[in-house]
């Protein structure tokens, strides 16, 4: 029986293509999927890469064959697929590998209305059974199933309609605009979303390109948002926006060339939405976000819940609370008018429309949302995870003023500042995330505590 372990992670199914995973397992993915989640009919999209079209082709067929009708919307952003899920009320496949490198592909999975798939939620079981056939052969669909339909649908203009829909911009002032797709699925998405605005647009590597010839496609990785920075200073534009490789994140350059934190806007956003819903509502945001997000939260009238890092974990937040809003700081933004589901698009509208609807610049807006002084995540490679977290905790376990709390790894929290440490589940690697209310500070509690993590 092959093992699948290496390529069926936590929330989707990542791999190097044909070394780790080909066709043929994604034919049988196709039929594992529809049996788990008891579909009758499925909707499918796929990125730019190389291997993308025949992998969802053959995840197709692998479902037809069971009886199951196919929708395929083609080359769409994850949230477009998001968007054809909730509208059509079917389960969802997305073939992408976001931001990895040209060699990977993968399947991004939810159930109908955008629910996402992950290890308890089925993914195991969709595992299991393909381990299963991959070693003894699929069993054969039972006498008398007549194979599903296979159509094609554009969900593009519908999908750009429905979130013009949830944010006004008809009234914001003209405003300069740079934006770098990555050669990934903004490239894609961007010119039907922003059709009719006010917007002057400045297109960078709108080119679908899964090879990335110009730069990663993850802009959270600074490298990768240089090419941005410099087109907004040369360009004089109020602002810039940076896509990753399947267009689900998005990240905000301000008028100065300088990132904004993803934090500060959540913090935002979440201002906004709950404006729309009279001043009142559950916002979720994980726990090494901003002290800021909670803050301006309770300002607006509304209720922070704190979770742990993962989407998985936000949408079940969402879903149970009934949030109207969720962030990250991976710069992933969940709605309660797009299904739970994150969409960075939806996040980009509401910058444009918060920009828009008064005359100061961007670094003005989010001032009042970015407060404090925070590290970014920081990885430091260990030996032995567990073993340098618990001396972490016993540095400050029973220190004078200072909570801890394991919800997810290990957080101390003082008057004056806070730090998060948690292990990977990949690599051999602790992150470190810190905050505090001035640069002095957090200097001196990121110093101890990487000389902890990294003795």
């Amino acid at each position: 029986m092959p093992d699948l372990s290496n390529i069926v992670k936590a929330y989707d199914v990542r791999g190097v293509v044909p070394d780790e995973w080909d066709e043929s397992l994604a034919e049988l993915f196709g039929a594992a999927f529809v049996e788990v989640v008891g579909a009758s009919a499925i909707v499918i999209g796929h990125d730019m890469r190389p291997s993308s079209p025949g992998l969802s082709a053959a995840f197709a067929r692998g479902a037809a064959a069971r009886g199951v009708d196919v929708t395929l919307i083609g080359l769409c952003s994850t949230d477009q697929l998001y968007y054809a899920s909730g509208s059509l009320d079917l389960p969802g496949a997305m073939f992408t590998a976001s931001h990895n490198p040209a060699k990977y592909n993968g399947i991004k999975l939810c159930r109908a209305g955008a629910a996402p798939v992950g290890q308890d939620t089925g993914l195991s079981q969709i595992r299991e059974l393909v381990e299963k056939w991959s070693d003894e052969g699929a069993p054969a669909v039972p006498a008398g199933t007549v194979a599903g339909t296979v159509t094609e649908l554009d969900s593009r203009p519908g999908y750009a309609a429905h979130l013009k829909g949830l944010v006004d911009l008809a009234s914001i002032r003209p405003l300069k605009v740079v934006v770098d797709a990555g050669n990934g699925m903004g490239g894609h998405t961007v010119p039907t979303v922003f059709a009719g605005l006010p917007l002057d647009v400045t297109e960078m590597y709108f080119e679908l390109d899964g090879t990335f010839p110009n730069h990663e496609a993850n802009p959270l990785d600074p490298k990768n948002v240089v090419d941005l920075q410099a087109r907004v200073l040369a360009e004089g534009a109020d602002l810039g926006i940076a896509f990753d490789g399947d267009a689900d994140r998005c990240f905000i350059v301000d008028e100065r060339g300088v990132g904004v934190s993803p934090s500060a806007i959540t913090a935002l956003v979440a201002a906004r939405e709950l404006a729309r819903n009279g001043g009142s509502g559950t916002v979720i945001h994980n726990l090494i976000t901003s002290w800021s997000v909670p803050e301006v939260v309770r300002e607006n009238g509304g209720t922070p819940v704190r979770t742990r890092v993962g989407h998985s974990f936000i949408k079940e937040e969402m879903a149970r609370t009934g949030a109207i809003f969720g962030g990250e700081h991976s710069a992933h933004y969940y709605f309660k008018d797009f299904w739970n589901a994150d969409t960075g698009m939806l996040a980009a509208l509401h910058v444009l429309a918060a920009l828009g609807g008064q005359e100061g610049p961007l670094s003005e807006l989010v001032a009042s949302y970015d407060r404090y002084a925070g590290s970014g995540e920081i990885n430091s490679t260990v030996d032995d995870q567990a073993a340098r977290l618990a001396a972490v905790k016993a540095a400050y376990g029973d220190a004078e003023g200072v909570t801890i709390d394991e919800l997810d790894g290990l957080t101390a929290t003082a008057e004056d500042w806070w730090f998060n440490v948690r292990a990977s589940n990949t690599e051999p690697l602790l992150r470190l995330n810190v905050e505090a209310r001035d640069e002095a500070t957090l200097a001196k509690v990121r110093d101890e505590v990487l000389t902890l993590i990294r003795a």
